[in-house]
């Protein structure tokens, strides 16, 4: 079955947007496009074209069985990892490999702080 909400989600944090981002793009409110993540609606053709648009993708996307959802679903992240995760890969394009061998390097240490 497909889930049309959790694919919206994950595609929206994929391109690190708010529901907010998607609001003013689309004219839809934020509290409509909480309830078609969550399930609660399922979005018109109509609407889900407004919504494949706000986010630069074919509405087919939404549809296909494709990696992405897959490997939300297995990876069980969080709303926040995700964002966070889709920040740094944003961000770790411009960086040249010497610099991700020393932003990884500073994470670990982080983590390990951390866990004391």
């Amino acid at each position: 079955m497909i889930k049309i909400g959790t694919t919206i989600r994950a595609y929206r944090l994929q391109k690190g947007l708010s529901q907010g981002d998607i609001e003013k793009k689309t004219g839809l409110l934020r509290c409509y496009l909480s309830r078609v993540e969550n399930g609660h609606t399922i979005p018109s053709l109509d609407t889900l074209s407004k919504i494949a648009l706000a986010l630069d993708l074919p509405i087919a996307q939404f549809f296909a069985g494709d990696a992405l959802g897959r490997q939300l679903n297995t990876q069980k992240l969080s709303d926040d990892e995700l964002r966070f995760l889709t920040q740094i890969r944003r961000y770790s394009t411009n960086l040249n490999d010497s610099d991700r061998k020393l932003l990884l390097a500073m994470v670990k240490k982080f983590a390990a702080t951390a866990k004391r």
